[in-house]
This record gives C-alpha cells, structure tokens and sequence, in this order.
C-alpha cells in the first residue's frame, strides 16, 4: 500500500477554448494543485507554475483552472 492509496493527490484539470469552436473547450490535466499556478490574462493568457517557473499554457483565453483528485 502506498501513501496515494492513503491520501489522494490533488491534481489540476485546465480547460481552455478550443480554436475551432467558441462551445468546445479542451482539458488538460496538470500535476500539481490549483493553488501553484498563476494565471495572467491579457491577448494571450498564460498559466506559469510557481513551483518552477515553466509556462503551461500560453494562448487564446479565457481559461479555467479546477481541482481534480486522483488515486
């Protein structure tokens, strides 16, 4: 038994507008917790982990962050 089978690790789902279509958006799933990503809008929205400074998403908005719990 490991520590996710005890405790569930909380995860991000990012949904952003799919180019295409302005009623389809598309998912993403992200490694860490909503709360370690800084979302910035503007002409392209960023979303930029705060854990490392990486760019996870860069592009047309708005977007939206939500929780997801895995295990």
């Amino acid at each position: 038994m490991s520590q996710a089978d005890i405790f569930p690790t909380e995860t991000t789902t990012l949904y952003t507008p799919a180019w295409y279509s302005d009623k389809v958006r598309e998912e993403f799933e992200l490694p860490l917790a909503p709360g370690d990503y800084k979302v910035t809008p503007g002409d392209r929205w960023t979303v930029v982990s705060l854990k490392d400074g990486n760019t996870v998403y860069s592009g047309i908005g708005p977007i939206e962050l939500r929780r997801s719990i895995k295990g």
